[in-house]
């Protein structure tokens, strides 16, 4: 295969490219120029993954701007360069996040659901709405709605990893939250099975088939570990430490379901925390 990757040097990136190497595909680095994206020709996927984080440094005015212009303006000129491609790509694979639904509490969430209310799930619609330039175009448009992203090496897993290792670990809040996670393997796996299958297109959800309360993720990390947790991250205490993104990222409840990945036959390597984070932290 052929394939494009912008935010080719994250987490998921990273470990994209490695898998497409190793199997012999042809990848083509995209930088935040672009300049890279003028032909198509042979292109079997454009996988658009670059953003500003959101779990990185308190959300000031300033941040929230560079959060949604780095992911919906750089999302708008992707597909607007895709658009006007002579030859166009045979899918185009955006990212966009669980985000999307907000703060839902036990609520089952699908692909048909809702959008919630906030600051995320705001950006998430611009960001997945920037991409109607190549849908218009008649290019096949995924946006993988992304949970979080297990991995010892990165990601919140490695944020969380140093604290519970020393038996600093705890619930955060009331650790009722639902946390909808996906394990770096299957992330690769699932959008290297989206590239593959031509009937999957608009939002498909790229979690895990059991979303975990935080209480459940909690222990399973400590026996994991083999460390105890009993310090808890109180409410108010990761409000004053972390601000707006306290409630967005780590307080809010998104119980997420990988309906159509789960429909069109995807296996996941991973389906339950206590078995993903094993191998996770082998």
């Amino acid at each position: 295969m052929k394939v494009y990757i912008s935010g080719s040097h994250g987490l998921v990136g990273s470990a994209l490219v490695n898998r497409l190497k190793t199997e012999q595909h042809e990848v083509i680095r995209i930088s935040r120029t672009f300049d890279e994206v003028d032909n198509f020709t042979e292109t079997d996927a454009v996988i658009h993954l670059a953003g500003e984080s959101i779990a990185e440094g308190r959300w000031s005015s300033a941040k929230k701007k560079r959060i949604e212009n780095s992911r919906v303006g750089g999302t708008q000129t992707l597909a607007t360069r895709i658009s006007s491609a002579t030859v166009k790509p045979a899918v185009f694979i955006s990212a966009s996040a669980i985000g999307f639904y907000g703060d839902r509490a036990d609520e089952k969430l699908s692909e048909s659901s809702a959008p919630g209310q906030g600051f995320l799930p705001d950006v998430c619609k611009k960001w997945e709405e920037a991409t109607n330039p190549a849908i218009k175009a008649n290019v096949r448009v995924v946006h993988i709605r992304t949970g979080i992203v297990l991995d010892a090496k990165g990601g919140a897993l490695h944020k969380m990893l140093p604290p519970f290792k020393m038996g600093g670990g705890g619930i955060l809040g009331n650790g009722k939250q639902y946390m909808s996670w996906i394990s770096l393997a299957d992330m690769v796996n699932a959008i290297l099975f989206i590239i593959s299958n031509p009937n999957i297109k608009g939002p498909v959800n790229l979690v895990s088939p059991k979303a975990v309360i935080n209480y459940k993720f909690t222990k399973e990390l400590g026996t994991a570990l083999h460390r105890p947790t009993v310090i808890p991250l109180p409410s108010f205490a990761a409000r004053i430490l972390f601000g707006e993104m306290a409630d967005a990222l780590l307080l809010s409840s998104t119980r997420v379901e990988p309906v159509k990945l789960l429909e069109n036959g995807y296996k996941f390597k991973h389906a339950d925390i206590a078995s993903a984070l094993k191998d996770i932290l082998e």
